[in-house]
Parts: structure tokens; C-alpha cells; sequence
């Protein structure tokens, strides 16, 4: 039986969250979505857009519960690797993830933003095994982009 690719892994987790990313992810302003320095690409922070929609918003701990919020950094994450993809023509050009930063929409007495974020690094982890552990960054916010719930950059590794 044949091993299945990253892209294919991506692919597979994005269709049992019900979601595809297979059109255009379109920047809001003037920069870049995915910025490289030699080997080391950067993505802008993504919120939980599918198509032209942000499908998770509000302030978690108040409209949006926690389960919501590791579903919209799941989805955060996707789109990070849906740019990253479109960079190198494939997940497989990944030698390391390096860095998450994780930013959630959230109430004063929310505590659990490693528990959001712990969404996106077990996805990650799940399509690059080992490459896919990375160091990282749950911060609380009072207000995001959109009123999006979270929103999730990443700092990758190419292979050489």
C-alpha cells in the first residue's frame, strides 16, 4: 500500500472538516501571503476563511465555544499550508515546520488558548509527523481581523 503525500493528508483533513481550499486565497491588502528569505517562508496570519466567508467569529469563552475555536485553528492552519503548498508545488518541499503563532479572539477569563492552538499543532503534526513539531506562541486578543475567533501564522522550512 502506498504511503499517502503531505498534500494528500491536507487534503484528506480539510474534507473531514467539511471544508476545501482549492480557490484563490486572496490577500486583504497590500502584502504578501507567503514572504521567503532563502529557505525560510512566512506566512501572513490566516483567519478561519473558507471561500470568501470567516466561518468562526466572535470572542471564545463568550459566543464561541472551545471545541469551535481548535475547529477555526484547524482551519487557520489549513490555509497556512494551502499557501505554503502553492509556494513550493507541494507539501513534500517542506523539510520543518519552525514556528505557529496563534492568536484567540477571547473573553478576559479565557485560559485555554494552548488548548486551541494544540489543534493546529496535532494537524500539524498529523501530515508531517516530526517535521510537523514546530515551537509556538497561544496568545489571548481582544479583538482580530474580521472579528475572526482565531488567526494563525506560520514560519516553515524548505528542503534545499
Amino acid at each position: 500500500m502506498t504511503a499517502l503525500t503531505r498534500d494528500q493528508i491536507a487534503d484528506r483533513i480539510a474534507a473531514e472538516l467539511g471544508h476545501s481550499f482549492g480557490g484563490e486565497l486572496v490577500a486583504g491588502g497590500h502584502y504578501a501571503p507567503v514572504a521567503r528569505d532563502g529557505n525560510t517562508l512566512y506566512t501572513s496570519g490566516q483567519v478561519p476563511r473558507v471561500g470568501t466567508t470567516v466561518v468562526v467569529t466572535g470572542r471564545v469563552g463568550e459566543r464561541v465555544s472551545l471545541e469551535k475555536a481548535r475547529e477555526a485553528a484547524q482551519i487557520c492552519a489549513l490555509r497556512c499550508l494551502t499557501l505554503l503548498r502553492r509556494e513550493l508545488g507541494s507539501l513534500d518541499g517542506i523539510e520543518k515546520l519552525l514556528r505557529v503563532g496563534v492568536f484567540v479572539q477571547c473573553t478576559a477569563d479565557f485560559t485555554q488558548q494552548s488548548e486551541v492552538a494544540d489543534a493546529a499543532s496535532d494537524l500539524l503534526h498529523r501530515v508531517f509527523g516530526d517535521a510537523g513539531v514546530h515551537v509556538r506562541t497561544a496568545v489571548g486578543v481582544y479583538a482580530l481581523p474580521k472579528n475572526a475567533s482565531v488567526e494563525l501564522e506560520m514560519t516553515a522550512l524548505a528542503k534545499r
